[in-house]
């Protein structure tokens, strides 16, 4: 698979960190600069990608080998309509339900593609160890292929598609789901005046959960706009198992409180106030 074209979709913070492996890896990294933010063509240039200058994504498409979409899940099933005749292999490496990947599938595969499902875990930057690309499908191996000694560890999991999807599943409805249960319990503590004294027992009985809920609280304020979708698509996956979905439910109310919430403007003064606030002003 040496000098394959793959076309990323699109270059936030991760895409952009598992482009910059595959052109490591040799291969050219087309991606569409139209209606992109500068902060993503900046991440484009830092990573090495190759602006597909002629057709926008009609020439991705034309010239690529490969394609391979890493976006706010909310977006998945519209770029993957947006591919309609690609005749490679699209590689779906999305924060979404099995069920939702194999309807990207029946997408892309009456367009002339082959599907490929993917759950990416772990977080730039690019360094060995921290990402790790779960791949399914009968065409996973060769999306692995891609990323053959370099620092994205793409490990194949089987020919189902949804497989990946579900490691991805499982995997953040604890991460995300509990921060998610953390923030709740902190602001619930301080609607009720006792924020203090919860924070003097979790360093007496729970060593690094107040540390832990600070960290969550700066994650859900950078990245909660993503997980309001994340947290759904997990409890239909949590549903479609025959487990209770409303812990992801009410999860992905945390995060879109926090992202409507009108203390938005106080993040950069104090992340964890404004992100209690928001939750509570809510209310």
């Amino acid at each position: 698979m040496g000098g394959t074209t793959v076309g990323l979709l699109h270059p936030g913070e991760m895409g952009a960190a598992v482009g910059q492996c595959l052109v490591a890896a040799g291969h050219q990294v087309l991606w569409v600069p139209e209606g992109r933010s500068p902060a993503s063509a900046a991440r484009a240039a830092a990573a090495g990608l190759t602006a597909a200058a002629s057709g926008g994504l009609a020439g991705l498409i034309r010239r690529a080998d490969v394609i391979i979409s890493v976006c706010p899940p909310q977006a998945a099933l519209d770029l993957a309509r947006q591919v309609a005749g690609f005749g490679g292999v699209y590689a779906d490496a999305n924060a979404v339900s099995p069920d939702t990947v194999r309807e990207i599938a029946r997408i892309v595969e009456a367009g002339g593609a082959s599907c490929v499902d993917g759950g990416i875990i772990g977080t730039p930057p690019v360094a060995p160890g921290f990402i790790r690309l779960y791949l399914s499908g009968a065409r996973a191996p060769e999306v692995q292929r891609l990323f053959a000694g370099g620092e994205v560890d793409a490990r194949v999991i089987g020919d189902a598609l949804g497989a990946a999807s579900a490691v991805k599943m499982a995997y953040a409805s604890w991460t995300k789901g509990s921060a998610a249960l953390l923030l709740t319990a902190r602001a619930l503590a301080r609607a009720d005046g006792v924020e203090d004294v919860l924070l003097d027992e979790w360093d007496g009985s729970q060593p690094g959960l107040v540390e832990r809920s600070d960290r969550a609280a700066g994650s859900a304020a950078a990245k909660g706009w993503r997980w309001v979708a994340e947290m759904e698509e997990i409890a239909e996956t949590m549903a479609a198992a025959g487990l209770p979905d409303g812990f992801h439910q009410a999860a992905a109310e945390v995060y879109r409180r926090v992202q409507e919430g009108a203390a938005r403007d106080a993040l950069a003064v104090d992340v964890l106030d404004a992100v209690l606030t928001a939750l509570l002003s809510s209310g």
